[in-house]
């Protein structure tokens, strides 16, 4: 006797996702069924390319079909993604963009922009459609970081207007204001001329259709990120700092600049940089010069989720230096801890989707 698709369907609501806590038939995440003799094939489509439950997933279906079908059924599982979103369909700000991502510190030297490069060319590497907007207007680095120094973005007209078109670099859509200054240039301006360089990064530029819009702000907290909050409905913030507690009590005003109620821009995590030093040629040792766990107990103690403790190793200095970053690989100690890292960041990105309220643009009211 032949089963039919509703009866897969019917099994397939005993797995849930463990992050949405609800069945994946529920969550309309099953597609595409076929059945052939003995053989159950089915899309699986996730939240985001970069999930990290994808093994569970694929074992609880398996388990399911199993329990409630029968053990002689074969399971042929495809995983395919599309990206959530919670942005308002009435938007016109970066239309094409589906998350907006701010990476933030309280402080300068803790590793900020390092940790936004790679959480970029690591999400990208899953599959994402990323883009990286370099806003740290006064100190770029991205030109650097992705071998970019030089380069100058072209434009082209998009309904009667020129638009800047964002340079491509490991498939990651890339703008600085780096491209636009000679490396050794200063900067000198007042707060508005570089609030005024930011949107246009943002308005003038043609993005295009991205699932991961990463924004690199500048440290500590000031004109650029109340711009970036006013300007964009920001999906959320990852806060990176290191685990001295120097750079924690700054990295807890980082926190509560996004928590205050006018702002009530969702903290997706925190990031500790620089958590223990691993020589190259002793990789299973671990040296904590900065103090032990700071960033994990503060995670703690904020209620927010550790998304990820990254190390130091020689190997991610150089890697910026020469323009390679270390995520471009995931067969070293350090490309594994920013892939964990950007599969935790998705994960974070699709549960906020899904549990609170659509992202907005931050009215802030004078007195």
């Amino acid at each position: 006797m032949s089963i039919t698709k509703e009866q897969v369907l019917d099994a397939l609501r005993h797995v849930d996702d463990p992050d949405l806590k609800k069945d994946l038939v529920t969550l309309n995440m099953i597609q595409n069924i076929e059945i052939e003799g003995k053989t159950i094939r089915f899309d699986l489509v996730l939240t985001t390319p970069a999930c990290p439950l994808k093994d569970q997933l694929r074992n609880d279906c398996k388990a399911a079909i199993h329990e409630h079908l029968g053990p002689e059924y074969e399971v042929d599982l495809k995983f395919d993604s599309r990206v959530s979103t919670r942005r308002k369909d009435t938007e016109k700000m970066l239309q094409g963009v589906k998350n907006i991502i701010a990476v933030a510190s309280g402080k300068g030297g803790v590793g900020k922009s390092t940790v936004a490069a790679n959480l970029a060319v690591a999400l990208a590497r899953n599959g994402a459609r990323v883009a990286l907007l370099d806003a740290d207007i006064y100190g770029p680095s991205m030109p650097l970081m992705f071998n970019l120094e030089g380069a100058q973005p072209m434009g082209k007209e998009v309904d009667g207007k020129t638009k800047i078109i964002p340079i491509e670099q490991y498939g990651i859509k890339i703008l600085s204001i780096g491209f636009f200054v000679k490396p050794e240039q200063a900067l000198i301006w007042r707060g508005v001329m570089a609030t005024n360089a930011l949107n246009q990064l943002i308005n003038d530029a043609d993005w295009g259709e991205i699932d991961y819009f990463i924004v690199d702000l500048p440290p500590g907290t000031g004109d650029i990120h109340l711009t970036l909050v006013q300007t964009l409905p920001v999906t959320g913030a990852v806060i990176v700092s290191t685990p001295q507690e120097v750079a924690l009590a700054d990295a807890r005003k980082a926190f509560s600049m996004f928590n205050q109620k006018d702002i009530n821009v969702p903290i997706l995590g925190l990031v500790e940089n620089m958590s223990w030093f691993t020589p190259e040629e002793l990789p299973e040792n671990k040296y904590y010069i900065f103090g032990k766990n700071g960033g994990k107990k503060l995670a703690e103690q904020a209620n927010v989720i550790l998304l990820g403790q990254i190390p130091i190793v020689q190997s991610i200095r150089e890697g910026g230096d020469s323009g390679n970053p270390v995520a471009l690989s995931s067969d070293t100690m350090v490309g594994q801890a920013f892939d964990a890292l950007a599969k935790n960041v998705a994960q974070q990105v699709a549960i906020r989707n899904a549990n609170l309220e659509p992202s907005k643009i931050v009215e802030i009211k004078s007195d």
